[in-house]
């Protein structure tokens, strides 16, 4: 399958069994701990350093999330050697961006915004969620279905190719969006000095 041509790609065993093992439980872990320390009032329900949950104005309401992860901001960097072999296209790193997805979540129907122009998707662990996505660039089509195991990568061009998830059936699954931008562009870790920074965190110190 060309990527050029699809404009997305799957790549199976992608990352290590183990690797992706082990990603799942820091993230579970890393949930935990979020939950351990907002129920002891250790941090502000507003701080995002250890994650937090998302929102009705964001894309799975009351998932636990995380952006820039620095763990998987540095499995973005590992990847990207692979991203750039199997898109042929020279690629700068932007951001991670991984959720603990519970029984009920539905991925919207969308596109990204421009920091997300080369993406993957990477199942980690628990139980299998299907994702969707829709190569003609038409919106509202049918989709081709796309079944991830552990340590298996979808690549997509998320600006130009509509995706999404049927309500999940199962009662956790961890996923890791890595997200990359086409060199030419000349845009770096989102705007954010170098990985492992909150969204917040951009060159310019605001």
């Amino acid at each position: 399958m060309s990527f050029k041509k699809n404009k997305y790609k799957i790549i199976k065993n992608a990352v290590e069994k183990d690797l992706a093992e082990f990603c799942y439980n820091y993230l579970l872990v890393k949930k935990q701990v979020y939950d351990t320390c907002i129920e002891k009032r250790y941090i502000s329900p507003y701080e995002t350093l250890l994650g937090g949950y998302e929102t009705n104005r964001d894309q799975v309401a009351d998932t636990y999330a995380v952006y820039g992860d620095i763990a998987l901001d540095t499995l973005m960097l590992k990847s990207l050697p692979l991203m750039e072999k199997e898109t042929k296209l020279k690629l700068n790193p932007s951001y991670s961006y991984a959720r603990v997805y519970k029984k009920g979540d539905i991925l919207k129907r969308h596109k990204d915004r421009f920091s997300c122009e080369i993406s993957t998707t990477i199942n980690l662990g628990g139980d299998p969620w299907p994702i969707y996505v829709e190569p003609s660039e038409l919106e509202g089509r049918k989709g081709i279905k796309v079944d991830l195991k552990p340590g298996d990568m979808l690549i997509y061009r998320g600006c130009d190719l509509e995706h999404w998830r049927e309500p999940f059936e199962g009662d956790e699954c961890g996923q890791v969006f890595l997200h990359y931008t086409d060199a030419k562009k000349n845009e770096f870790f989102d705007g954010r000095i170098h990985i492992g920074l909150p969204g917040w965190f951009k060159r310019n110190g605001k």
